[in-house]
């Protein structure tokens, strides 16, 4: 729904307004770092409970500690934001359309939205690691169209303005963090005694916590520097294509999200109950499904990307702006989604060194490439960075994990888990994008543009042999009911 609506929040605020947007992102990453490790660490106990480790009214007083120490930390950082909003508005960004009040107002409520929106991932932590990504993505489809549709009716027939859509954000958010933490307490069995803070649950998570703010401090600084660094030196309305760009390519974690919520605390109960051949066969299932779905996606964004932004949008001037910055950032998404499965194997094991490491020297690279490039190649020398970074991550980060993780098998994972259905699904796409006819009207293109992202899933599918055997499976016995 976010996505969706992305051409309507450009037309009736404008590019400016809409780089604001892309700052509530970026503060929301930031605000991760504020979490501890606890929504990971909270995650990972549920899991480890659904195996068959902990009590009820442990996992009841982990909740409830988790879940004050987050309430008192977004309550803090309203009143860090509403503070500098005014220092935000006047020294981070540069504006031509928008007054700094204006900024600084859209500021204040970003920092209500941004904290609610923090309180919300501490449930979602909680119902993932119970594996019911079922009910969460129901609330999630529910709050999402709210979100985004208010957001339209509001802009239509109340106000065309920033600050009334983060007013309404905010109204979204809190209606999902009820929502989210009714279905937490409803999900976990009840105990003899309510449940109570406890700092004795805190310490006891404190280790794995340590290194998950390690690795999440690292993480921002890779994944947000950038929107960091952009608005100072390419100005907000340059900056609002870049952020439209990240937008589209971002949309590819919504395709590896799911899978790795359901196999992150799979791949904890596995360990749990030590059951080495079904950890080691999920795991390259869920790394195959990953290939398949995000390759498929990805690759289609990096093929078509000016044809699917002009039948999206309609406009010709975005389409040309963004398409280039959408086929880099994709191709950098491609690389880092395909690093998730490995990721989740390392934190089910309870390994956080490895990624704090290479984190570390990325970090080190990233930030002086920004400063050194940017203002010499523009956006796309920032999207190229991510690309190198992410690619590097994928031939070295992977070759070290299976050093230490043997018994995941390497060059299954290289072969048959990636290049195969990666290598399947360029070919087709590359072949598709030359022969498409240049003189084709917008509905025409996007029949064609919906059969060439069909026969891209399809090549990507049969060359992953996990999932072509599932689907199979899946076929046969979908048929036989009618046959």
């Amino acid at each position: 729904m976010g996505l969706a609506f992305v051409p309507l929040y450009i037309k009736y605020m404008g590019i400016e307004s809409y780089g604001l947007i892309g700052l509530l992102a970026v503060i929301q990453a930031w605000m991760v770092l504020l979490d501890m490790g606890m929504g990971p660490s909270l995650g990972r106990e549920m899991g480890r409970f659904t195996g068959g480790i902990g009590s009820v009214q442990s996992v009841r007083d982990l909740l409830k500690s988790v879940e004050i120490a987050t309430v008192c930390i977004a309550i803090f950082a309203i009143v860090l934001i509403w503070m500098l909003s005014g220092w935000l508005a006047s020294n981070w960004i540069h504006t031509k359309d928008l007054s700094t009040d204006t900024v600084a107002m859209a500021f204040a409520i970003m920092g209500i939205v941004a904290a609610m929106r923090f309180v919300e991932n501490i449930y979602r932590s909680a119902l993932i690691g119970l594996q019911k990504q079922v009910l969460l993505n129901v609330i999630g489809s529910v709050v999402a169209t709210l979100r985004g549709g208010g957001s339209v009716a509001v802009l239509v027939w109340i106000s065309p303005s920033v600050e009334a859509f983060f007013v309404w954000q905010g109204i979204a958010s809190g209606i999902s963090v009820v929502c989210l933490a009714l279905a937490v307490y409803t999900s976990i069995p009840h105990s003899e005694r309510s449940a109570r803070f406890s700092s004795k649950a805190l310490r006891e998570i404190w280790e794995f916590a340590r290194g998950m703010v390690g690795i999440t401090i690292l993480t921002l600084l890779l994944t947000q520097i950038d929107k960091l660094l952009l608005p100072k030196i390419l100005g907000l309305a340059e900056f609002g294509y870049y952020v439209f760009a990240a937008v589209i390519a971002g949309s590819l974690y919504m395709i590896i999200t799911p899978i790795t919520q359901a196999f992150y605390p799979r791949f904890n109960e596995l360990i749990a109950k030590k059951d080495q051949s079904n950890l080691v066969c999920s795991f390259h299932l869920s790394a195959q499904l990953v290939s398949v779905i995000l390759g498929t996606v990805a690759i289609f964004l990096m093929v078509f990307s000016e044809p699917i932004l002009l039948v999206w949008t309609q406009d010709g001037i975005v389409s040309e702006k963004v398409a280039p910055l959408v086929k880099l950032l994709a191709l950098g998404t491609l690389l880092n989604g395909l690093m998730w499965i490995p990721y989740q194997m390392q934190l089910a094991h309870g390994w956080t060194k490895l990624t704090i490491y290479i984190n570390l020297i990325s970090v080190a690279l990233i930030v002086p490439a920004i400063i050194i490039l940017t203002p010499i190649y523009g956006a796309e020398g920032a999207a190229w960075i991510r690309v190198v970074l992410n690619g590097a991550y994928v031939l070295v980060g992977a070759h070290m994990m299976y050093k230490k993780m043997y018994f995941l098998e390497k060059w299954e994972w290289y072969i048959s888990d990636v290049t195969g259905p990666i290598a399947s699904a360029s070919v087709v796409a590359i072949i598709l994008g030359q022969i498409i006819p240049s003189d084709m009207g917008l509905v025409a293109m996007g029949g064609y543009l919906s059969l060439s992202i069909l026969f891209i899933g399809v090549a990507s599918l049969i060359a992953a042999p996990l999932i072509r055997i599932r689907t199979w499976e899946k076929v046969r016995i979908l048929t036989s009911r009618f046959i």
